[in-house]
């Protein structure tokens, strides 16, 4: 690998992202293994169902089902000559907590190989254990060509040791993994969890759109203003025009005075109109400014002298 790549990996797992991710991926290995990705064709069946006959072997499987019922009990039915151990071995975790009997044709009789995966088999429990494995096909090489009869003699031999406390008692359950729980759990927290961070941003958003249309609004409404004064301001200067031409044939003092202060205001308010089209509208401050100036130039026009 190269460095660079081990670089941003190191930077990732050290990251509270990088981290869920990885414990993601553990638990969903977890999962897998724990609920039986890596099974064979016999333990996968067996989790399900009580009873497993491989292809070539003549069973009514429905029926095998319906004479084990509950039971914790699982039957497996191999094609002559094959290792039964085996058989035992893979199914350990698959069939957990029952007495599992393997079972091939040998003849004319039954060859079979019990293991009871009881709790603490290998301790407290071993003898236990080893009376149910030889106990529990005893009289079935009677039933040879007949092994749905060979599962009635299981069952009810299977029913003896539970009777002498030996088999456990109850019926078999079918449950998923801890793992798998723990997925659902997961998958339950980060929908309530997305659920609640898309609620909180659409909030978030919702509030700050508001924000910004009451802002746009308010610049708007400022801009709205200054022009509305802006054509007051015109319309006065239009209306003083007649009193600056008669001013100028007048020539007295009062006259002179007016025609200083128009030609003066006329000057500001030009320079204010280019102040006007240059400003930003997204600038409320300036627009407050020039409203202001506007304001100004109106109140010096009211009062400008009179004759």
């Amino acid at each position: 690998m190269r460095p660079s790549v081990r670089r941003r990996l190191g930077d990732l797992l050290g990251t509270p992202f990088g981290l869920a991710v990885l414990a993601c991926a553990v638990l969903a290995g977890w999962a897998l293994w724990t609920g039986g990705a890596l099974d064979g064709p016999i333990a996968r069946q067996v989790r399900t169902s009580s009873v497993y006959a491989a292809p070539g072997v003549d069973l009514d499987r429905a029926a095998a089902e319906k004479i084990i019922g509950n039971r914790r009990l699982v039957v497996i039915l191999l094609e002559p000559g094959a290792k039964l151990r085996d058989a035992c071995d893979q199914v350990k975790r698959a069939a957990d907590g029952t007495v599992v009997l393997v079972m091939s044709r040998d003849g004319e009789d039954w060859d079979t190989y019990g293991c009871a995966l009881l709790p603490k088999r290998d301790k407290k429990n071993f003898g236990r254990a080893a009376v149910a494995e030889t106990t529990v096909g005893n009289g079935t090489d009677t039933f040879v060509d007949r092994p749905l009869e060979a599962l009635k003699i299981i069952a009810v031999n299977y029913d003896r040791l539970v009777g002498a406390g030996i088999a456990p008692d109850g019926a078999r359950t079918i449950s998923p993994s801890l793992p798998r729980y723990l997925l659902a759990g997961a998958a339950i927290t980060a929908v309530v969890a997305g659920s609640a961070a898309l609620y909180v941003a659409g909030r978030r958003a919702g509030r700050l759109a508001t924000a910004r249309r009451a802002r746009r609004d308010d610049r708007a409404d400022d801009r709205t203003a200054l022009s509305a004064a802006t054509a007051v301001l015109a319309q006065q200067i239009i209306d003083l025009d007649q009193r600056y031409a008669q001013a100028g044939t007048r020539g007295g003092k009062v006259d002179r005075e007016f025609r200083r202060r128009y030609l003066r205001l006329t000057s500001e308010y030009a320079a204010l109109v280019d102040g006007i089209t240059a400003v930003d509208g997204d600038d409320p401050a300036a627009v407050r400014e020039l409203s202001e100036r506007v304001n100004e130039l109106i109140q010096r026009a009211v009062h400008l002298p009179t004759t």
